[in-house]
């Protein structure tokens, strides 16, 4: 099967280089807020009617080399038709971040070692930093179309990475490993050898809480200088969860190794379900990035050589692994506790809950085998 990443590749332009770098994203960016307006009144959506009415402007008066014009209109279709797509009221699409969309060999390559990137003014080599990316140079990958971006005073090149990869047979799989994924603890495992590992989360918990009051503060404030901050914030707090994350899906692949079922919960309406807590502990429920952390365990599992299935969530913390017996009252959530009704085993509800998605994993592999 295809595995596609998005590898962010810091790039280390000269002085001269990054005046070129930055006025092409300008002409870029005014380029799309023109594009933009046209198919805001006219409607039109369509790349070859849009051509004639916008490249001539694009290349004599925005100065945009040919596929950088193409390119333009190609962006611009892609957000209205995203802006569709998604349900939402035809609204003008403004382009505000600074950043270009660049077409594999057209608008970018790879050559002895440095990136070549077409500007206004032709193209420039520039040199790049493969710490922690040099997976992605060894040949086995293919370029995408990547988005060149101005971000903290820096450049990034965000390159879509696409690499053929043997999907894992649900035959060869030797293990079985159930994660859960909760908020006192960010992931609980249960193995076919009946051992279990917690990553803690109350630490991360204080911390974003410590973060919503922050955020909380600056909101009362509301100057400008405060709402830059918020946003400040924001960012940092993104790409600390988004390294947590990274952390745990790391260390729980480099555990079960290859050959492993990683069966976890379809956490596809959580939002829906977590809105029903109460008010101040809302921001620490329905924003935890569950969904990230799933999505970073699934592809570290298929480079492993593993496989990831998710599962309906219902009653697995309500269902007694020991006896099979499913009632409400067995588990206590506010004590994060669980204890059977009617054959008395004991553990922590999630904990619980990695059990009877390690066993749901089990009965998969039984059905396959069967169907085989």
């Amino acid at each position: 099967m295809q595995m596609t990443m998005t590898a962010k590749i810091k790039i280390n332009p000269t002085s001269e280089q990054i005046a070129l770098l930055r006025n092409t994203l300008d002409a870029y960016r005014t380029g799309c807020n023109y594009v933009s307006s046209l198919v805001f009144e006219t409607k039109q959506v369509a790349q070859a009617k849009l051509h004639k009415q916008s490249y001539g402007i694009l290349r004599s008066v925005y100065l945009l080399r040919s596929q950088m014009a193409q390119s333009v209109m190609k962006t611009v279709i892609a957000r209205y038709q995203s802006l569709k797509s998604n349900g939402h009221d035809w609204t003008k699409v403004l382009f505000k971040k600074t950043e270009y969309d660049l077409v594999w060999n057209r608008d970018y390559s790879l050559t002895q070692g440095l990136f070549s990137i077409n500007t206004l003014s032709g193209r420039v080599k520039v040199p790049f930093e493969t710490k922690g990316m040099e997976q992605y140079f060894d040949g086995t990958w293919s370029f995408g179309t990547a988005k060149l971006v101005n971000k903290y005073g820096k450049f990034f090149l965000h390159i879509p990475m696409t690499k053929e990869i043997p999907e894992a047979s649900e035959y060869t799989m030797n293990q079985v490993a159930g994660i859960d994924m909760g908020i006192n603890f960010v992931a609980v495992s249960y193995d076919s050898q009946g051992k279990s590992l917690f990553f803690n989360g109350r630490s991360i918990k204080d911390k974003r809480s410590n973060y919503k009051h922050m955020r909380k503060q600056l909101q009362e404030v509301g100057t400008a200088s405060a709402r830059r901050k918020l946003k400040r914030i924001g960012q940092r707090e993104n790409r600390w969860m988004t390294d947590v994350n990274h952390q745990v899906s790391k260390a729980l692949v480099t555990r079960y190794g290859a050959n492993t079922l990683f069966v976890v919960e379809d956490l596809t309406g959580v939002r829906h379900a977590t809105e029903r807590v109460k008010i101040k502990d809302r921001y620490e429920t329905v924003s935890w990035a569950f969904y990230q952390l799933r999505q970073m365990l699934e592809y570290k599992a298929l480079m492993a050589g593993s496989k990831m299935i998710a599962v309906d969530p219902r009653y697995t913390s309500q269902v007694c692994p020991k006896c099979g017996h499913t009632e409400k009252d067995n588990r206590n959530k506010k004590k994060h506790t669980f204890c059977c009704k009617t054959c008395g085993y004991r553990s922590s509800d999630d904990r619980i809950g990695a059990m009877n998605l390690q066993r749901k994993g089990m009965e998969y592999i039984a059905e396959v085998t069967a169907q085989a």
